[in-house]
């Protein structure tokens, strides 16, 4: 974790030198045009410093872990040298060559003092109880409340995107709330949430807080979970989901033309995302495709896509389908028709999917999970809500006794539709 604090908690070591790769071993339908980088420098790498005592009241924190300036500004070790001067940031797929004081397309990755550096740990754009269907996750911990929160940044660019308040701020007073990570920690147990949800905006761009939280919160038996677009370079993948414990991957759409104009990003490195998920990691995950009206929605590519995670990643996958609505720059956009949304759902499961759902729309039958052999239903939705409950306690059809895929506990949660904003100042320390 960089940078790379050698802490006997740990009990690790500083990754592998390696090559960014925007392609895998693994068969894909397009080719990408980005270039891979060069080894990471890891020649800055250094040694924890003996444990300091600071004051709860200071904005920078001594957890044994990563110790944020008052500023909130702490080294990072994805990035190196290149010939001409310039400081290339290798956490994604931009790639961003920065010159000293420049920030990259993010915001919040910097260049200073000749190295890159992330500017916001520790620091929040607010943090909120949801139900944990609403990243959406239908396979994981049902029905259970997770601790949602975010930064300011984004290291894509989406036309459409939902959350451009947050995603594309460019004011640090955003970022309101200010904690350590076993702060969230424990503010996720006094909340009795089973999970903390890094969202609103891509953790990718504040890997190094995000790990860091998702340590604090494995300590205290809370999961962590990212909400991302998947869009990052193949080393500071391995060392990202290495803490995490699911995941929801926006698969935007399924063309190369797509992402190019509408996102100013590539396809294939979120493709690869999602087969290093599938093959090499534990990390359950479902994906997520916001369908809007004439850019992704037609049968072609959604026949496509459902075909290309039925053959590279399998039938248990969950794929949510969901409704845009105009906003941020896509104001001319008509918002999604259930009706595209129910065609999307029925290409899928004709394609093999067991797990497709409809989302951003009132659909009990598009939202509610269904036993794949039997057809009957083991969790009803209605929105957010859980309306039947037929799984055993080790997850299997109380009808025919085919396993459902995903993670479950031998009782739903409870939490309902419930969305409580929290300031972690109010909670008891």
């Amino acid at each position: 974790m960089p940078p790379w604090r050698l802490d006997p908690r740990r009990n690790r070591s500083p990754p592998f030198v390696q090559y960014v790769s925007y392609r895998t071993t693994h068969p894909s339908p397009l080719q990408a045009a980005p270039p891979s980088s060069p080894p990471y420098n890891l020649a800055h790498v250094t040694l924890a410093q003996p444990r300091q005592t600071k004051s709860r009241s200071q904005e920078c924190y001594t957890d044994g872990m990563r110790t944020p300036s008052p500023s909130s500004v702490v080294p990072t070790a994805y990035w190196h040298r290149l010939d001409d001067g310039h400081i290339q940031c290798d956490v994604c797929p931009r790639l961003c060559k920065l010159q000293e004081g420049q920030r990259g397309l993010c915001f919040v990755r910097a260049c200073e003092n000749d190295q890159i550096v992330l500017t916001t740990y520790g620091r929040s754009s607010g943090f909120c109880v949801d139900p944990i269907e609403k990243k959406p996750l239908n396979h994981y911990l049902p029905g259970t409340p997770i601790l949602s929160f975010g930064t300011a940044g984004c290291n894509l660019s989406c036309k459409f995107c939902q959350n451009w308040d947050i995603s594309k701020s460019r004011e640090l007073d955003t970022l309101a709330d200010a904690a350590s990570p076993e702060r969230i920690a424990r503010a996720a147990q006094q909340l009795g949430c089973r999970s903390v949800a890094f969202t609103y905006n891509d953790p990718v761009i504040f890997m190094e807080y995000a790990m860091d939280v998702a340590q604090a919160c494995h300590e205290v038996g809370i999961k962590a979970v990212a909400v991302t677009a998947g869009y990052m370079c193949d080393a500071p993948r391995r060392e990202f989901y290495r803490y995490m414990d699911a995941a929801n991957v926006d698969l935007k759409a399924f063309t190369e033309q797509f992402y190019k104009q509408i996102t100013i990003g590539h396809l294939q490195p979120v493709l690869d995302t999602l087969l290093y998920l599938k093959h090499e990691t534990t990390v359950w995950f479902e994906i997520t495709t916001l369908l809007i009206p004439g850019e992704n929605d037609s049968e072609k590519e959604l026949e496509e896509l459902t075909q290309w995670v039925m053959e590279h990643l399998g039938p248990d996958v969950p794929l949510h389908f969901t409704a845009f609505h105009p906003d941020y720059k896509m104001l001319d956009k008509p918002s999604t028709p259930a009706t595209t949304l129910t065609m999307a759902r029925r290409i899928g499961l004709n394609n093999g999917l067991r797990y497709v759902y409809t989302g951003n729309v009132h659909d009990m039958a598009g939202g509610s999970t269904s036993c794949h052999a039997c057809g009957q239903t083991l969790i009803g939705r209605d929105w957010y809500v859980m309306t039947e409950w037929h799984l055993t306690p080790d997850g299997l059809c109380l009808y025919c006794g085919e396993p459902c895929a995903g993670v479950f506990e031998a009782q739903p949660g409870t939490w309902g539709a419930k969305r409580l904003p929290v300031r972690l100042n109010e909670l008891a320390r």
